[in-house]
């Protein structure tokens, strides 16, 4: 519930209002006119959350009062009662930054839905607020580091910078671009980023996974449909080109569509014309093109699957995303990046990554890119119990410590058990060392020339001294 600061000349108007509010569980405080007002305001200013204050009040009126606490705090949510008669100056009010105004008389139900209304701006404000502070946070750890970051896009390695270049040289053009990339590169946050950076960054994006509607939808989702174009066609529909039109249109998983569908979309990039389903009018759009897929689609043209002509309409502009194991350099930078994105989400204690962690994290190939990256690291939040995460936290699959030793089946002497459990012992070490002898000897707690024979001895790795 809500601080409130009610400022009234009027002692029945003022605690009629604030034993209503209280009743909802609100926190009153009340002030018999202006400057006590402004100097209860000044003194509980932190506490505060709503100002409701009266218009006609002497000396010091209520416009006197928004003066004074906006100057104090230039967020302060008020509202402000006035009588009937003086609402323009209600308006003037408004003008000037009060939140809204409630005129005399007002029934109570009136003044709990505008408390309701303020305080829910006022939430939904200081929210912005926080995810804007964070945000700037982040750009000044970015900046301190030398991360560069470009719509959502993070990294500093090579591949990365031309791929931000390419973004900036075709983003204030109308071509159409096709990404390609593997599943979880990031082939959305690039259209994102050419929209953003383009002369249309203030007309719709309008995205639309291909591969997750049947082809027998896809066509009316693309272009609309008119009423009794088909059975449960009650009205008419407008597709998503033309809710695109003025703005970009950004089609993922390109390749998975139909050859069928691939003729009615050719015409679209040729003309920008088409029609909607079960209509006979011709429809005129401005739509730029941006299209993504992780088949290879010249593999797709010689096997039949997909149209030459449309591949050479769709590929003028082709930007090629690297998989994340291409450039591990930039994989401490995201963890460090997802783990400040994810803390409020799993509740965690965890800032920072381990060296180890940052080592394994590298060592593995990543089939699922970026996106299986921040899987993996909010599934070790969850759990993980120091504010710096360690390797133990990780997925074993990604840090390659195994919780367990296998116990040999069959009969064995307790020699050879011994030997089987010391040689798993010795090999997990050594996968964790990334096979540097001196740090596996370090781990197992052992000297070097001692690790030198059991790893011949147990034929493991390259012995090379």
């Amino acid at each position: 519930m809500a601080k409130i600061l009610v400022i009234d000349d009027n002692e029945t108007v003022r605690e009629g209002i604030a034993a209503a509010l209280h009743r909802k569980g609100h926190k009153m405080l009340v002030a018999s006119g202006g400057a006590e007002g402004i100097a209860a305001y000044r003194a509980q200013l932190e506490d505060i959350d709503l100002v409701i204050t009266d218009l006609k009040m002497t000396p010091v009126d209520g416009m006197t009062v928004l003066r004074e606490v906006q100057k104090i705090n230039a967020q302060a949510m008020v509202i402000i009662i006035t009588a009937h008669g003086t609402v323009k100056t209600a308006v003037h009010a408004m003008r000037n930054g009060a939140f809204d105004f409630i005129e005399k008389p007002f029934p109570v139900d009136l003044l709990h839905s505008k408390v309701a209304r303020t305080l829910t701006v006022r939430e939904e404000q200081q929210a912005k607020s926080h995810l804007e502070r964070e945000n700037e946070y982040l750009r000044d750890v970015m900046r301190e580091t030398g991360v560069i970051e470009v719509q959502g896009m993070i990294g500093e390695s090579e591949v990365m910078k031309r791929i931000y270049s390419r973004i900036s040289k075709v983003a204030p053009t109308d071509s159409t671009v096709h990404i390609f990339g593997e599943s979880g590169t990031g082939k959305e946050l690039v259209a994102n980023a050419i929209h953003e950076k383009s002369r249309r960054k203030n007309g719709p994006f309008v995205k639309i996974n291909c591969s997750a509607i049947p082809d027998t939808l896809l066509e009316s989702e693309l272009f609309g449909h008119e009423r009794g174009a088909f059975t449960g066609a009650i009205k008419r529909r407008i597709g998503r080109f033309e809710l695109a039109n003025k703005g970009t249109i950004f089609l993922d998983e390109i390749g998975e569509i139909s050859m069928t569908m691939q003729v009615k979309l050719l015409r679209v990039l040729q003309d920008q014309t088409f029609q909607r389903v079960g209509g006979e009018k011709t429809v005129q759009v401005d739509v730029r093109i941006i299209t993504a897929t992780n088949r290879e689609l010249k593999e797709e043209i010689r096997n039949k699957r997909f149209r030459e002509d449309l591949y050479y309409r769709l590929n003028i502009i082709p930007i090629i995303l690297p998989p994340l194991r291409k450039r591990p350099s930039d994989i401490p930078l995201l963890a460090d990046h997802f783990i400040q994105k994810l803390r409020k989400r799993t509740r965690s204690c965890v800032r920072s990554l381990s060296i180890p962690a940052k080592t394994a994290l590298q060592s593995y190939s990543w089939p699922g890119n970026v996106r299986e990256l921040e899987n993996a690291l909010e599934q070790a939040m969850v759990f993980a119990e120091q504010e710096e995460l360690s390797a133990n936290d990780l997925p074993t699959h990604i840090s390659g410590i195994q919780n367990h030793l296998q116990i040999p089946e069959g009969d064995r002497t307790l020699t050879e058990l011994l030997e089987d459990l010391e040689r798993q012992l010795i090999q997990r070490a050594y996968t964790k060392a990334k096979g540097v002898k001196t740090e596996t000897a370090r781990i197992l707690g052992i000297k070097t020339p001692a690790l030198y024979y059991k790893l011949d001895k147990y034929n493991i790795g390259e012995i090379k001294r």
